[in-house]
């Protein structure tokens, strides 16, 4: 009778253990898949961040700012005095580039639309042939071109460019756009017409 009890309760714990172990694994692939997108010329680490110290940071880096421009300008300004350097590794998380103070496209790039997002300005990134930019969209504003999105347009930030303003020039074609994407909601952006100009 303990023998047959000692075997039911054994075959219990292995029912658990595989269950759990099955409900791992579909967590852990569920947050690669989320973190890890995939393009025409590679893979995107997704690091976006949404905490405390990034609101802090943002709010810190506006406080003089009356409008969204001026908002935008002073993160992008941040951004691009963080030294460029090609990461061979993983993605840095925002907070890590703060703290390393240095980073490549991605690690920028993660770190600006996560500032951005701390202070409520709509932003996507941009994926094109080995390279990453943001777009940010701005009511009103008098910046000469701009990246149409379903007829909407969208300033370009560029995070590797020292000195950079809002509004910076598409260095690429139109049909090297491989993918728009709200990092936060981790969704390709839907896109009926795509067009760059006044």
């Amino acid at each position: 009778m303990q023998e047959e009890k000692a075997k039911y309760f054994s075959l219990g714990i292995i029912v658990i253990a595989s269950i759990l172990f099955v409900y791992m694994t579909i967590k852990a692939l569920a947050i690669v898949q989320k973190r890890q997108i995939s393009t025409e010329s590679g893979i995107y680490s997704n690091r976006v961040s949404q905490n405390q110290e990034i609101e802090q940071k943002a709010k810190k880096l506006i406080a003089e700012c009356q409008t969204d421009l001026c908002k935008a300008q002073k993160i992008l300004s941040y951004v691009t005095e963080i030294p460029y350097q090609i990461n061979h590794f993983k993605a840095h998380s925002p907070q890590q580039t703060i703290t390393f103070n240095k980073g490549d496209c991605d690690d920028k790039s993660n770190l600006l639309i996560s500032l951005l997002h701390a202070v409520d300005i709509k932003s996507y990134f941009v994926l094109v042939p080995k390279h990453i930019f943001v777009i940010v969209a701005l009511e009103n504003q008098p910046l000469s071109k701009a990246l149409w999105v379903n007829k909407k347009p969208y300033y370009i930030l560029e995070s590797t460019a020292k000195n950079s303003q809002v509004g910076y020039p598409l260095r690429y074609k139109i049909n090297q756009i491989n993918m728009i994407l709200d990092p936060f909601e981790n969704r390709e952006i839907v896109v009926e017409s795509l067009v760059y100009g006044s």
